[in-house]
């Protein structure tokens, strides 16, 4: 095993958290390494157009995006590296964090932030996968794609709160919302069940479930089962939404970083970036289970910078 290298200042993620976490501490001459994780550039790769982000008026592709935000941070000498981190021991004074399958190399940082945000779960279906990675109409946010889908026809996937504020918010721009939900009930609250049965222009489907998403090149229609009859249909849509939850990546932390049930992780101080760990701050949408943005995250990004800064100062290690 190599000799462990010491670093003021670790960055665990590349979406847009961690870059402008990479921007701010380089400007502060902390000197940050950044490793980009396994999905290099976060969930925004997977996002053909951004139209919501300040500063790109004629809108930008997500990846396009993230490669900005990547040369913005190197150029303030940012060490960008290709890697993930498997393995970490937060019980000490020294921050340990092992990268790579076989932990090849060992990393003892002053400071910490984690930036490894959230991954949103998909039914998995083959002609699903296909449209959302060519940009053909399958989404998991409606709040940064339902404009493109204006007087527009769409399908949503779900059966709990997130779900039924995505309809709500789709309903507002579109001509007609089918909701899919697998049971005969719903798990959002009473509350959130009476918003969308509230608008007329939101169909819910119970006991249905999506055999297939129909479109070569772009969503056109949705195959749907009902798992009690057996009967098949087909709904004609142009957008397919997925908001069956987000899984958050802090596996790894467990069991030194405060999560909560659902694995994000919990800020020791509200306004804060800093979590349970002295020296260990976090950013973007490991910790964000409510608004889930680019800019939002990209937001507490800065935010865990200057707070890791700050605790530097006060421990005379700036």
């Amino acid at each position: 095993m190599s000799t462990p290298e010491h670093h003021r200042c670790l960055i665990v993620g590349s979406g847009p958290a961690g870059y402008t976490a990479a921007i701010y501490a380089a400007r502060a001459d902390m000197k940050p390494v950044l490793y980009q994780g396994q999905q290099p550039g976060g969930q925004l790769t997977e996002t053909t157009e951004v139209d919501n982000f300040p500063g790109y008026p004629a809108g930008i592709n997500g990846p396009q995006m993230m490669k900005d935000l990547e040369d913005q941070a190197k150029r303030f000498d940012t060490d960008v590296r290709y890697g993930w981190v498997t393995k970490v021991d937060f019980s000490g004074p020294v921050h340990k964090v092992w990268v790579g399958d076989n932990q090849e190399t060992e990393i003892h940082a002053d400071t910490v932030i984690i930036s490894t945000g959230a991954s949103a779960k998909w039914l998995g279906l083959e002609s699903e996968l296909r449209l959302r990675d060519i940009g053909g109409g399958v989404s998991a946010c409606a709040v940064c794609d339902g404009f493109f889908y204006r007087n527009q026809e769409v399908v949503i996937v779900g059966a709990g709160d997130s779900a039924c504020e995505e309809a709500s918010y789709l309903a507002k721009l579109c001509t007609k919302v089918t909701m899919l939900v697998r049971r005969d009930v719903m798990r959002a609250s009473k509350a959130m069940q009476h918003r969308v049965n509230s608008l007329d222009n939101i169909e819910v489907l119970y006991n249905t479930e999506t055999v297939e998403v129909l479109g070569e090149e772009a969503v056109d229609g949705v195959k749907v089962k009902n798992n009690v009859s057996g009967e098949e249909h087909v709904i004609p849509a142009t957008g397919f939404f997925v908001a069956i939850g987000h899984k958050p990546n802090t596996d790894v932390f467990q069991g030194f970083i405060n999560l909560d049930e659902q694995g994000y992780i919990v800020n020791a101080e509200p306004g804060t970036s800093k979590t349970n760990v002295e020296g260990v701050f976090v950013s973007g949408d490991a910790a964000d289970k409510v608004y889930r943005q680019a800019i939002t995250a990209a937001g507490t990004g800065c935010m865990a910078a200057l707070d890791a800064e700050r605790y530097l100062a006060e421990k005379g290690l700036h």
